[in-house]
Protein backbone atom coordinates (compact mmCIF):
# COMPACT_ATOMS: atom_id res chain seq x y z
CA UNK A 1 0.00 0.00 0.00
CA UNK A 2 1.15 3.45 -1.09
CA UNK A 3 2.40 5.55 2.47
CA UNK A 4 0.84 9.35 2.31
CA UNK A 5 3.77 10.56 2.65
CA UNK A 6 3.96 9.87 -1.01
CA UNK A 7 1.86 12.70 -1.65
CA UNK A 8 3.33 15.21 0.39
CA UNK A 9 5.49 18.28 -1.33
CA UNK A 10 9.61 17.61 -0.34
CA UNK A 11 10.74 21.30 0.56
CA UNK A 12 14.25 21.95 1.49
CA UNK A 13 15.34 25.51 3.14
CA UNK A 14 18.96 25.58 2.64
CA UNK A 15 20.85 28.30 3.85
CA UNK A 16 24.16 29.37 2.07
CA UNK A 17 27.19 31.61 4.22
CA UNK A 18 27.36 33.27 7.48
CA UNK A 19 23.73 34.94 6.60
CA UNK A 20 22.14 31.79 5.51
CA UNK A 21 23.12 29.53 8.06
CA UNK A 22 21.76 32.43 10.45
CA UNK A 23 18.36 32.68 9.25
CA UNK A 24 18.30 28.67 8.92
CA UNK A 25 19.23 28.64 12.69
CA UNK A 26 16.13 31.37 13.09
CA UNK A 27 13.82 29.15 11.37
CA UNK A 28 14.88 26.17 13.46
CA UNK A 29 14.54 27.97 16.61
CA UNK A 30 10.47 29.38 15.70
CA UNK A 31 9.59 26.00 14.97
CA UNK A 32 9.10 25.80 11.29
CA UNK A 33 7.76 22.77 9.81
CA UNK A 34 7.11 20.20 7.05
CA UNK A 35 10.70 21.60 5.81
CA UNK A 36 14.16 19.98 5.82
CA UNK A 37 17.02 22.48 6.60
CA UNK A 38 20.54 22.20 5.31
CA UNK A 39 23.24 24.53 6.06
CA UNK A 40 26.29 25.03 3.53
CA UNK A 41 28.66 26.83 4.13
CA UNK A 42 32.98 27.23 3.51
CA UNK A 43 33.23 28.30 7.81
CA UNK A 44 33.70 25.23 9.60
CA UNK A 45 33.34 26.52 12.97
CA UNK A 46 30.16 28.62 12.36
CA UNK A 47 28.77 24.88 11.12
CA UNK A 48 29.28 23.66 14.62
CA UNK A 49 26.79 25.85 16.04
CA UNK A 50 24.02 24.65 13.33
CA UNK A 51 21.36 22.74 14.23
CA UNK A 52 20.02 22.12 10.29
CA UNK A 53 19.66 18.12 9.67
CA UNK A 54 22.36 18.33 7.17
CA UNK A 55 25.29 19.90 6.97
CA UNK A 56 28.40 20.26 3.94
CA UNK A 57 31.11 22.05 4.35
CA UNK A 58 32.58 23.01 1.35
CA UNK A 59 35.64 24.65 2.53
CA UNK A 60 37.45 21.91 3.67
CA UNK A 61 39.88 22.37 0.57
CA UNK A 62 39.96 25.60 -0.67
CA UNK A 63 39.98 27.10 2.81
CA UNK A 64 40.87 24.72 5.12
CA UNK A 65 37.29 25.50 6.76
CA UNK A 66 38.38 29.57 7.77
CA UNK A 67 35.57 30.78 5.31
CA UNK A 68 35.57 32.75 2.26
CA UNK A 69 37.28 36.13 3.50
CA UNK A 70 34.54 38.17 1.84
CA UNK A 71 35.60 36.74 -1.40
CA UNK A 72 32.80 35.69 -4.05
CA UNK A 73 35.16 34.12 -6.29
CA UNK A 74 36.39 31.52 -3.28
CA UNK A 75 32.68 30.91 -2.13
CA UNK A 76 31.96 30.23 -6.17
CA UNK A 77 34.67 27.49 -6.89
CA UNK A 78 34.21 25.86 -3.09
CA UNK A 79 30.48 25.04 -4.11
CA UNK A 80 31.93 23.66 -7.44
CA UNK A 81 34.31 21.55 -5.67
CA UNK A 82 31.72 19.85 -4.02
CA UNK A 83 28.86 19.89 -6.70
CA UNK A 84 28.35 16.09 -6.41
CA UNK A 85 27.60 16.56 -2.60
CA UNK A 86 24.97 19.42 -3.01
CA UNK A 87 23.41 17.57 -5.60
CA UNK A 88 23.20 14.52 -3.58
CA UNK A 89 21.53 16.56 -0.75
CA UNK A 90 19.40 18.41 -2.89
CA UNK A 91 18.13 15.04 -4.43
CA UNK A 92 14.13 14.24 -4.58
CA UNK A 93 13.24 17.55 -4.07
CA UNK A 94 9.84 19.06 -5.37
CA UNK A 95 10.74 22.74 -4.07
CA UNK A 96 14.23 24.38 -2.51
CA UNK A 97 14.66 27.72 -0.96
CA UNK A 98 17.81 29.64 -0.85
CA UNK A 99 18.40 31.88 1.24
CA UNK A 100 21.99 33.83 2.11
CA UNK A 101 22.57 37.35 3.13
CA UNK A 102 24.44 39.00 0.30
CA UNK A 103 27.43 40.63 -0.02
CA UNK A 104 30.37 38.46 1.76
CA UNK A 105 32.20 35.60 0.44
CA UNK A 106 30.77 32.32 0.52
CA UNK A 107 26.69 33.74 0.33
CA UNK A 108 27.24 35.49 -2.66
CA UNK A 109 29.53 33.03 -4.59
CA UNK A 110 27.86 29.63 -3.39
CA UNK A 111 24.45 30.66 -3.60
CA UNK A 112 23.94 30.57 -6.83
CA UNK A 113 25.94 27.07 -7.58
CA UNK A 114 23.81 25.80 -5.00
CA UNK A 115 20.11 27.14 -6.93
CA UNK A 116 21.85 26.40 -10.32
CA UNK A 117 21.86 22.53 -9.19
CA UNK A 118 18.47 23.06 -7.54
CA UNK A 119 16.75 23.77 -10.47
CA UNK A 120 18.23 21.50 -12.84
CA UNK A 121 17.19 18.94 -11.00
CA UNK A 122 13.31 20.11 -11.55
CA UNK A 123 12.99 21.79 -7.63
CA UNK A 124 11.10 25.07 -7.82
CA UNK A 125 13.79 27.48 -6.64
CA UNK A 126 13.13 30.49 -4.69
CA UNK A 127 16.07 32.64 -3.10
CA UNK A 128 15.43 34.65 -0.44
CA UNK A 129 18.16 36.87 -0.07
CA UNK A 130 19.10 39.72 2.08
CA UNK A 131 20.88 43.33 0.80
CA UNK A 132 23.40 44.58 3.13
CA UNK A 133 23.21 47.29 5.52
CA UNK A 134 24.99 50.53 4.91
CA UNK A 135 27.29 50.61 7.58
CA UNK A 136 28.50 47.11 6.35
CA UNK A 137 30.53 49.59 3.05
CA UNK A 138 30.45 49.97 -0.65
CA UNK A 139 32.48 46.99 -1.36
CA UNK A 140 29.98 44.61 0.53
CA UNK A 141 26.93 46.57 -1.51
CA UNK A 142 28.59 46.26 -4.89
CA UNK A 143 29.13 42.87 -4.18
CA UNK A 144 25.43 42.33 -3.04
CA UNK A 145 24.36 43.74 -6.54
CA UNK A 146 26.38 41.82 -8.50
CA UNK A 147 25.76 38.71 -6.64
CA UNK A 148 22.04 39.24 -6.69
CA UNK A 149 21.89 39.73 -10.63
CA UNK A 150 23.74 36.36 -10.76
CA UNK A 151 21.35 34.83 -8.60
CA UNK A 152 18.59 35.45 -10.18
CA UNK A 153 19.12 33.92 -13.40
CA UNK A 154 18.97 30.74 -12.16
CA UNK A 155 16.03 30.92 -9.71
CA UNK A 156 12.39 30.78 -10.63
CA UNK A 157 11.98 33.42 -8.07
CA UNK A 158 14.01 35.74 -6.07
CA UNK A 159 13.00 37.72 -3.35
CA UNK A 160 15.24 40.81 -2.04
CA UNK A 161 15.37 42.39 1.12
CA UNK A 162 17.17 45.07 1.88
CA UNK A 163 18.20 45.12 5.44
CA UNK A 164 18.39 49.46 5.55
CA UNK A 165 15.13 49.57 5.21
CA UNK A 166 14.56 47.62 8.78
CA UNK A 167 15.88 50.48 10.89
CA UNK A 168 12.99 52.08 9.63
CA UNK A 169 10.70 49.79 11.65
CA UNK A 170 13.45 48.95 14.63
CA UNK A 171 13.74 51.74 17.90
CA UNK A 172 16.28 54.85 17.87
CA UNK A 173 18.24 52.40 19.99
CA UNK A 174 18.48 49.30 17.70
CA UNK A 175 21.27 47.74 19.01
CA UNK A 176 23.77 45.90 15.39
CA UNK A 177 22.93 42.68 17.04
CA UNK A 178 18.80 43.17 17.04
CA UNK A 179 19.11 44.45 13.62
CA UNK A 180 20.83 41.36 12.49
CA UNK A 181 18.27 39.36 14.26
CA UNK A 182 15.77 41.50 12.62
CA UNK A 183 16.91 40.56 8.68
CA UNK A 184 16.78 36.78 9.91
CA UNK A 185 12.82 37.28 10.73
CA UNK A 186 12.28 38.74 7.52
CA UNK A 187 13.72 35.37 6.08
CA UNK A 188 11.83 33.37 8.53
CA UNK A 189 8.73 35.32 7.28
CA UNK A 190 9.08 34.98 4.10
CA UNK A 191 9.84 31.36 3.81
CA UNK A 192 7.04 30.51 6.58
CA UNK A 193 4.27 32.16 4.52
CA UNK A 194 4.95 29.93 1.32
CA UNK A 195 5.59 26.91 3.26
CA UNK A 196 2.85 26.83 5.72
CA UNK A 197 0.38 27.19 2.77
CA UNK A 198 1.33 24.25 1.03
CA UNK A 199 2.09 22.08 4.22
CA UNK A 200 -0.89 23.17 6.86
CA UNK A 201 -4.30 22.54 5.82
CA UNK A 202 -6.57 25.79 5.76
CA UNK A 203 -10.29 26.98 5.26
CA UNK A 204 -9.21 27.82 1.78
CA UNK A 205 -6.45 25.28 0.89
CA UNK A 206 -3.64 25.66 -1.44
CA UNK A 207 -1.05 23.39 -3.41
CA UNK A 208 2.28 22.96 -4.40
CA UNK A 209 0.55 23.04 -7.89
CA UNK A 210 -0.70 26.32 -6.88
CA UNK A 211 2.15 27.96 -5.57
CA UNK A 212 4.60 26.88 -8.78
CA UNK A 213 1.59 28.67 -11.18
CA UNK A 214 2.61 31.62 -9.21
CA UNK A 215 6.35 31.35 -8.73
CA UNK A 216 8.21 29.45 -11.62
CA UNK A 217 9.68 31.41 -13.78
CA UNK A 218 8.47 34.54 -12.30
CA UNK A 219 12.13 36.69 -11.76
CA UNK A 220 12.40 38.77 -9.44
CA UNK A 221 9.29 39.20 -6.40
CA UNK A 222 8.24 42.10 -3.84
CA UNK A 223 7.53 40.26 -0.34
CA UNK A 224 5.03 42.23 2.25
CA UNK A 225 4.21 41.26 5.36
CA UNK A 226 1.67 42.62 7.89
CA UNK A 227 0.13 41.93 11.54
CA UNK A 228 -2.54 43.19 13.11
CA UNK A 229 -4.99 42.66 15.92
CA UNK A 230 -8.10 44.19 17.41
CA UNK A 231 -11.04 45.80 14.96
CA UNK A 232 -10.41 45.67 11.00
CA UNK A 233 -7.46 43.47 11.95
CA UNK A 234 -7.36 41.61 8.79
CA UNK A 235 -7.72 44.58 6.70
CA UNK A 236 -4.81 46.59 8.54
CA UNK A 237 -2.68 43.76 8.38
CA UNK A 238 -2.92 43.29 4.80
CA UNK A 239 -2.78 46.85 4.28
CA UNK A 240 0.56 46.85 6.06
CA UNK A 241 1.28 43.87 4.01
CA UNK A 242 1.48 45.72 0.35
CA UNK A 243 2.90 49.12 1.88
CA UNK A 244 5.59 47.49 3.75
CA UNK A 245 8.89 49.72 4.12
CA UNK A 246 10.51 46.08 3.05
CA UNK A 247 9.03 47.09 -0.25
CA UNK A 248 11.29 48.87 -2.53
CA UNK A 249 8.68 49.21 -5.44
CA UNK A 250 4.96 49.26 -5.70
CA UNK A 251 3.26 45.87 -5.78
CA UNK A 252 1.13 47.36 -8.68
CA UNK A 253 0.38 45.43 -11.98
CA UNK A 254 1.89 42.21 -10.82
CA UNK A 255 0.56 39.31 -13.06
CA UNK A 256 1.29 36.58 -9.90
CA UNK A 257 -0.06 37.19 -5.91
CA UNK A 258 0.63 34.77 -3.73
CA UNK A 259 -1.79 35.89 -0.75
CA UNK A 260 -1.54 34.16 2.90
CA UNK A 261 -3.95 35.09 5.90
CA UNK A 262 -3.07 33.60 9.14
CA UNK A 263 -4.99 33.30 12.26
CA UNK A 264 -7.03 31.61 14.84
CA UNK A 265 -10.36 29.65 14.45
CA UNK A 266 -11.73 32.43 14.90
CA UNK A 267 -11.02 34.11 11.60
CA UNK A 268 -13.85 35.70 9.66
CA UNK A 269 -14.93 34.66 6.21
CA UNK A 270 -15.61 38.28 5.51
CA UNK A 271 -12.04 39.23 7.04
CA UNK A 272 -10.47 37.29 4.62
CA UNK A 273 -12.93 38.58 1.96
CA UNK A 274 -11.64 41.75 2.50
CA UNK A 275 -8.06 41.22 2.63
CA UNK A 276 -7.76 39.73 -0.51
CA UNK A 277 -10.02 42.77 -2.36
CA UNK A 278 -7.49 45.27 -0.91
CA UNK A 279 -4.16 42.93 -2.39
CA UNK A 280 -6.33 42.30 -5.91
CA UNK A 281 -6.94 46.34 -6.19
CA UNK A 282 -3.38 46.82 -6.71
CA UNK A 283 -2.64 43.12 -8.95
CA UNK A 284 -3.42 43.12 -12.34
CA UNK A 285 -6.64 42.86 -13.88
CA UNK A 286 -5.64 39.54 -15.43
CA UNK A 287 -3.43 38.51 -12.61
CA UNK A 288 -3.28 34.80 -11.64
CA UNK A 289 -4.19 34.99 -7.30
CA UNK A 290 -3.71 32.41 -5.63
CA UNK A 291 -5.14 32.88 -1.79
CA UNK A 292 -4.88 30.63 1.31
CA UNK A 293 -5.86 30.81 4.96
CA UNK A 294 -3.56 29.06 7.77
CA UNK A 295 -5.69 28.15 11.03
CA UNK A 296 -3.10 28.58 13.99
CA UNK A 297 -4.36 29.11 17.34
CA UNK A 298 -0.77 29.91 18.82
CA UNK A 299 -1.77 33.43 17.10
CA UNK A 300 -4.50 33.92 19.44
CA UNK A 301 -6.47 37.32 18.58
CA UNK A 302 -3.44 38.26 16.04
CA UNK A 303 -3.65 38.10 11.94
CA UNK A 304 -0.48 38.01 9.79
CA UNK A 305 -0.97 38.78 6.42
CA UNK A 306 1.96 37.60 3.73
CA UNK A 307 1.87 38.90 0.41
CA UNK A 308 4.34 37.68 -2.18
CA UNK A 309 4.06 39.57 -5.36
CA UNK A 310 5.74 38.04 -9.24
CA UNK A 311 5.67 38.81 -12.79
CA UNK A 312 5.53 42.28 -13.36
CA UNK A 313 5.77 44.39 -16.53
CA UNK A 314 6.93 42.16 -19.28
CA UNK A 315 7.62 39.28 -16.69
CA UNK A 316 10.59 40.97 -15.95
CA UNK A 317 9.73 40.71 -12.23
CA UNK A 318 11.11 43.97 -10.59
CA UNK A 319 9.29 47.28 -11.73
CA UNK A 320 12.15 49.31 -11.35
CA UNK A 321 13.84 47.87 -13.81
CA UNK A 322 11.41 49.69 -16.37
CA UNK A 323 10.13 52.68 -14.89
CA UNK A 324 10.60 54.85 -18.26
CA UNK A 325 7.97 54.25 -19.73
CA UNK A 326 4.92 55.55 -16.76
CA UNK A 327 7.78 58.06 -15.51
CA UNK A 328 9.07 59.28 -18.64
CA UNK A 329 4.73 59.64 -19.90
CA UNK A 330 3.82 61.27 -16.79
CA UNK A 331 5.92 64.86 -17.05
CA UNK A 332 4.62 64.96 -20.80
CA UNK A 333 1.22 65.08 -20.11
CA UNK A 334 1.63 67.69 -17.06
CA UNK A 335 3.85 69.73 -19.03
CA UNK A 336 0.96 69.42 -22.34
CA UNK A 337 -1.92 70.30 -19.02
CA UNK A 338 0.27 73.29 -18.16
CA UNK A 339 1.80 74.96 -21.36
CA UNK A 340 -0.47 77.51 -22.35
CA UNK A 341 -2.94 76.62 -25.83
CA UNK A 342 -0.79 79.37 -27.95
CA UNK A 343 2.68 77.04 -27.19
CA UNK A 344 0.54 73.77 -27.73
CA UNK A 345 -0.32 74.84 -31.56
CA UNK A 346 2.21 74.52 -34.29
CA UNK A 347 4.66 77.49 -36.11
CA UNK A 348 3.00 78.42 -39.08
CA UNK A 349 4.41 76.83 -42.06
CA UNK A 350 5.98 73.75 -39.45
CA UNK A 351 5.36 70.49 -39.86
CA UNK A 352 6.28 69.34 -36.61
CA UNK A 353 4.50 70.87 -33.20
CA UNK A 354 7.01 74.17 -32.18
CA UNK A 355 9.30 73.75 -34.75
CA UNK A 356 11.03 76.53 -36.65
CA UNK A 357 9.64 76.91 -40.09
CA UNK A 358 11.18 74.25 -41.95
CA UNK A 359 9.30 75.00 -45.63
CA UNK A 360 6.67 72.80 -45.84
CA UNK A 361 2.63 72.99 -45.11
CA UNK A 362 1.91 72.79 -41.49
CA UNK A 363 -1.38 71.00 -41.23
CA UNK A 364 -4.14 71.39 -39.42
CA UNK A 365 -2.37 74.13 -37.56
CA UNK A 366 -4.90 74.55 -35.02
CA UNK A 367 -4.96 70.92 -33.59
CA UNK A 368 -4.17 70.96 -29.66
CA UNK A 369 -1.76 68.20 -28.89
CA UNK A 370 -3.30 65.46 -26.48
CA UNK A 371 -3.66 65.29 -23.24
CA UNK A 372 -3.40 62.21 -21.53
CA UNK A 373 -6.62 61.58 -19.42
CA UNK A 374 -6.48 60.80 -16.09
CA UNK A 375 -7.23 56.98 -16.80
CA UNK A 376 -4.47 57.18 -18.98
CA UNK A 377 -2.09 58.65 -16.37
CA UNK A 378 -3.01 56.52 -13.78
CA UNK A 379 -1.80 53.43 -16.15
CA UNK A 380 0.80 54.87 -16.92
CA UNK A 381 2.10 55.51 -13.22
CA UNK A 382 1.75 51.65 -12.34
CA UNK A 383 5.66 51.00 -12.05
CA UNK A 384 6.49 54.26 -10.94
CA UNK A 385 8.50 53.46 -7.27
CA UNK A 386 6.53 54.54 -4.23
CA UNK A 387 8.45 56.57 -1.74
CA UNK A 388 8.13 56.75 2.14
CA UNK A 389 5.70 53.52 2.42
CA UNK A 390 4.13 53.45 5.93
CA UNK A 391 5.72 51.41 8.17
CA UNK A 392 3.98 47.82 8.56
CA UNK A 393 4.28 45.73 12.21
CA UNK A 394 6.10 42.75 10.42
CA UNK A 395 7.42 41.16 13.82
CA UNK A 396 5.99 39.06 15.96
CA UNK A 397 7.31 36.35 18.16
CA UNK A 398 5.27 33.18 18.59
CA UNK A 399 7.89 30.67 19.02
CA UNK A 400 6.38 26.70 18.77
CA UNK A 401 8.20 23.78 20.57
CA UNK A 402 10.27 21.86 17.92
CA UNK A 403 11.85 18.51 17.76
CA UNK A 404 15.05 17.58 15.15
CA UNK A 405 16.19 14.65 15.02
CA UNK A 406 18.73 12.43 13.20
CA UNK A 407 20.87 15.04 12.12
CA UNK A 408 23.38 14.46 9.79
CA UNK A 409 26.72 16.22 9.24
CA UNK A 410 28.89 15.78 6.01
CA UNK A 411 31.36 18.32 7.33
CA UNK A 412 34.63 18.33 9.25
CA UNK A 413 33.41 17.91 13.12
CA UNK A 414 30.06 16.03 14.32
CA UNK A 415 28.37 16.00 17.79
CA UNK A 416 26.02 13.49 18.69
CA UNK A 417 25.00 15.19 22.23
CA UNK A 418 23.76 18.53 21.96
CA UNK A 419 24.60 19.00 25.52
CA UNK A 420 28.15 18.66 24.89
CA UNK A 421 28.14 20.65 22.04
CA UNK A 422 26.13 23.46 23.75
CA UNK A 423 28.85 23.50 26.36
CA UNK A 424 31.60 23.53 23.55
CA UNK A 425 30.32 26.65 22.42
CA UNK A 426 29.60 28.40 25.84
CA UNK A 427 25.24 29.68 25.78
CA UNK A 428 23.23 31.04 22.72
CA UNK A 429 23.18 30.45 19.08
CA UNK A 430 26.24 31.79 17.21
CA UNK A 431 24.31 33.11 14.98
CA UNK A 432 22.38 35.65 17.46
CA UNK A 433 25.73 36.17 19.61
CA UNK A 434 27.41 37.70 16.48
CA UNK A 435 26.89 38.62 13.25
CA UNK A 436 28.54 37.17 10.18
CA UNK A 437 30.91 39.63 8.38
CA UNK A 438 32.11 38.33 4.86
CA UNK A 439 31.73 34.74 5.16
Amino acid sequence: MTSPNNYLAVIKVVGVGGGGVNAVNRMIEEGLKGVEFIAVNTDSQALMFSDADVKLDIGREATRGLGAGANPEVGRTSAEDHKDEIEETLKGADMVFVTAGEGGGTGTGAAPVVASIAKKSGALTVGVVTKPFDFEGKRRARQAAEGIETLKEVCDTLITIPNQRLLQIGEQDLSMMDAFRFADEILYNGVQGITDLITIPGMINVDFADVRSVMAEAGSALMGVGSARGDDRVMNAATQAINSPLLESTMDGAQGVLISVAGGSDLGLMEVNAAASIVEEKADPDANIIFGTIIDDNLGDEVRVTVIATGFEQGNGNPLDKPAAGAAARPAAQDAEARPAAEQAPRQGSALPGGDNLGAPAPRAEEERPVAQPREREDRDRFVPRTNPNSGGLFTDNPTPRTQENRNYRGAHRYEDRDDRDDRRGGYQASSDLPEWGF
